[in-house]
């Protein structure tokens, strides 16, 4: 968990993902398509991402838990919680807060 935490805590937006899984491509592409570039780890590419994918559900990642995203070092979650922040415009002023956005 610990390593979890350490990598979520370096970048702005981390994203945890796996380069198979669709909803894990349009989480990114909507951070892209801000003008944000998140910190990607595809955990089906990194010799330890079964075990990153077990701490990211003790963090609370509930099913699906991919892609599980980090915004300013703290757990936002999967999808459904990325779109529900999106619609209702509280993803902008979390990426600003961050660091991420500066428009």
């Amino acid at each position: 968990m610990d390593c979890v935490l350490k990598l979520a805590s370096q970048n702005a937006v981390v994203i945890f993902s796996k380069s198979t899984c669709c909803m894990c491509h349009a989480i990114k592409r909507l951070f892209y398509e801000q003008g944000v570039s998140p910190m990607v780890y595809e955990l089906d590419e990194l010799l330890n991402g079964r075990e990153i994918e077990r701490a990211l559900v003790r963090l609370g990642c509930s099913g699906p838990t991919l892609p599980a995203v980090f915004i300013g070092g703290k757990l936002v979650g999967s999808t459904k919680n990325l779109l529900t922040l999106h619609i209702n415009g509280s993803l902008e002023k979390m990426l600003k807060d961050a660091g991420a956005l500066w428009l």
